[in-house]
This record gives C-alpha cells, sequence and structure tokens, in this order.
C-alpha cells in the first residue's frame, strides 16, 4: 500500500504514526490501532491512485475525527485529474469519493489542470515551480548551464512559464501535431533554440514517456542538453528510453512509479514539500 500516517509525538517532534493498515480474510481494508496510542494524528500522504488506500484513508479520517482532531491528507497525484470532462466523468467520482471523507484540508501537488481540485473540499493546490528551480539550479544565483524551459505542448505551457519566471530563463513552445484523419500523433516541432546550453522540459505528469520521447528527437538535440522536470513520474512501459534523450530527469515520489529504477535521476520527497502546508 501507499500510504503513511505521521503523527506528532509527546515530545512534539513528528514521526511515523503506530496506526496501520490491515486487509481482513473478506479483501476489506481497515486500521490497527494500539490500545495506548500516546501520540496525536498529523497528517496522512496518500501515493498514487489505489482505491484501497483511499479507503484506509476515509478509515483514518474517520479515526481522526472520533478522536476530536483534524483530519489533513497530503494527495500529490490527484487520482483522475487528467480525467476532467467527458463520460465518464472520473475527476468528479474521485472528488465525491475524497470528499466523503470531511477531510479538514486535502493539500495537492501540481494537478493536471484546475478542474479536479476546483471539485474538492478545503483544498489548497501547490504549484511546482519552487520545486522546479530549487532541483535544477539550486538558489538564485547559483552557477548553472540552463538556458532555457521548454513546453512540451500547449497544456503545459502555464506552468512551464511558471518555471522559467522562478528560474529567470525564457520560455520556448513545443506543439504536437495530429493527424486529422485518425486522431493519432504525426509529429512534433520546437521553436528555435539557442545554440549552446542546457534546456529543461517541463510538465505535469510522464506516463510512458512518448510525448517526451518525440520532442526530444524533433529538437536534434543530444540528451546532454535536455533535462526533463516531471511532477509526477508514472513511469510505465518504455518509460526507461528517456535516458537516451534526457541527461537528466527529476520527477517526485507523487506516485509509486517514480521509484522504477533506470529512469528518474533525482526523486523529490512530497512529503517534505507539502507538510511545511498542512495547517495546524
Amino acid at each position: 500500500m501507499s500510504i503513511h500516517f505521521q503523527a506528532q509525538m509527546p515530545s512534539g517532534w513528528k514521526a511515523t504514526s503506530a496506526i496501520r493498515t490491515m486487509r481482513f480474510p473478506g479483501g476489506e481494508v481497515s486500521l490497527v490501532i494500539p490500545e495506548a496510542l500516546d501520540e496525536k494524528p498529523a497528517y496522512a500522504t496518500v501515493t498514487g491512485a489505489d482505491p484501497v488506500d483511499y479507503l484506509a484513508l476515509g478509515l483514518w479520517a474517520d479515526y481522526v475525527h472520533q478522536v476530536g482532531h483534524r483530519a489533513v491528507a497530503l494527495l500529490p497525484y490527484l487520482p483522475a485529474a487528467r480525467a476532467d470532462r467527458g463520460v465518464p466523468f472520473g475527476a468528479k467520482v474521485y472528488a465525491e469519493l475524497i470528499n466523503g471523507f470531511a477531510l479538514d484540508q486535502v493539500i495537492v501537488f501540481d494537478p493536471h489542470s484546475e478542474v479536479a481540485p476546483a471539485l474538492i473540499k478545503n483544498v489548497k493546490v501547490i504549484g511546482s515551480a519552487p520545486y522546479v528551480r530549487r532541483a535544477a539550479i539550486g538558489r538564485v544565483g547559483d552557477d548553472h548551464d540552463l538556458v532555457g524551459v521548454i513546453a512540451p505542448d500547449a497544456g503545459a505551457v502555464r506552468r512551464a512559464q511558471a518555471a522559467a519566471t522562478a528560474l529567470h530563463l525564457p520560455l520556448y513552445l513545443a506543439e504536437k501535431h495530429r493527424d486529422f484523419a485518425t486522431g493519432r500523433l504525426s509529429g512534433f516541432s520546437c521553436e528555435s533554440l539557442p545554440a549552446t546550453g542546457r534546456l529543461l522540459v517541463v510538465d505535469d505528469i510522464c506516463d510512458g514517456g512518448g510525448t517526451f520521447r518525440g520532442l526530444a528527437e524533433a529538437t536534434g538535440l543530444p540528451r546532454e542538453r535536455l533535462a526533463l522536470f516531471v511532477s509526477h513520474g508514472v513511469f510505465s512501459g518504455d518509460a526507461p528510453s528517456l535516458r537516451q534523450h534526457f541527461g537528466e530527469i527529476i520527477t517526485t515520489d507523487s506516485h509509486p512509479g517514480a521509484a522504477r529504477e533506470g529512469v528518474a535521476t533525482k526523486v523529490l520527497s512530497i512529503r517534505n514539500i507539502l507538510a511545511p502546508f498542512v495547517e495546524a
């Protein structure tokens, strides 16, 4: 399971809670709560989108409310954030599930669009731009060889522009091209890029990596000149081949896929990013 419970200890420090999940023989998920529990619930973190983890979150929230505390959840990889329209309306269904837990605060990280978080009560959205900057170059003023940020498609422009602004670098736009007869991708194009220096591609999610491989090939640049930052590394299918195109691949551990061997070169702790925003 990919759920973690954090608690405040009598000393005032936060640490992993003694509460743990379990499964009954019939398949139902539940919690094991020690009788002599000397801790105060702080928050729960769910990485990925496993429905069982979300049921465990609901049980934890019920327990936390029954003992008189606030239930706060870090849900960095907001489930079905890409299903923000259509039938079925996945983002709405997941939002209704989450809202059913009556959480007092829900903290999400760089959701795919504004639709999914808008459906969730008591939500706080944390953007990726400051963390792109810290991961890519460290502090403002530190030496680095980045010369620009690339938005891989129209949907990535807003977050890539925010990253470019944080990095004090220009933004370059790439575009996907589709065959109107079939709807399939037919190719990629990109604005003219600088002749030297590294460029950072910024987006929210990397699944199999096809978009990023296509973009890298369209630029004609060697892997040493391309870096990639994605907030959520699902890294399915042929994602390891991205290392043939990008010298550096940065993500967070918001999804269990981030741990897949041979893809990310740097993985940021999502709890370290989101925990400071928890309201007491």
